[in-house]
């Protein structure tokens, strides 16, 4: 362990402290960018499970629903819209719709 000289009891108070400060900074920076990736996965998961449902609907029924509702109520998908934005745009029974999902900014 390393023992500093007693006459620098500013040293020995400062050097813990500040390797504190840089600990926390660090927790911080970490848990931001974690919490981060977990929003984009989150945006990614929801975009994929409404295209998926869609693709599931024309496969089994012939069609793309016209609208998000048909999915959500024949195909139990429930994306979290106090999250995300939903932008759902029917082309024709047999065109993939444009399917758009943003974040809410907070």
């Amino acid at each position: 362990m390393f023992i500093l000289p007693k006459g620098r009891k500013f040293i020995r108070i400062l050097l813990p402290l500040s390797l504190t400060v840089l600990l926390l900074i660090a927790l911080g920076w970490a848990a931001a960018r974690a919490e981060s990736q977990t929003a984009a996965q989150a945006l990614r998961l929801t975009e994929e499970s409404i295209r998926r449902a869609a693709v599931q609907c024309y496969a089994l029924e012939g069609f793309y629903p016209a609208n998000i509702n048909y999915l959500m109520e024949h195909y139990g998908i429930r994306p979290d819209t106090s999250r995300f934005i939903i932008h759902y745009q029917f082309i024709a029974d047999n065109l993939l719709p444009d399917i758009t999902v943003l974040p809410i900014e907070r």
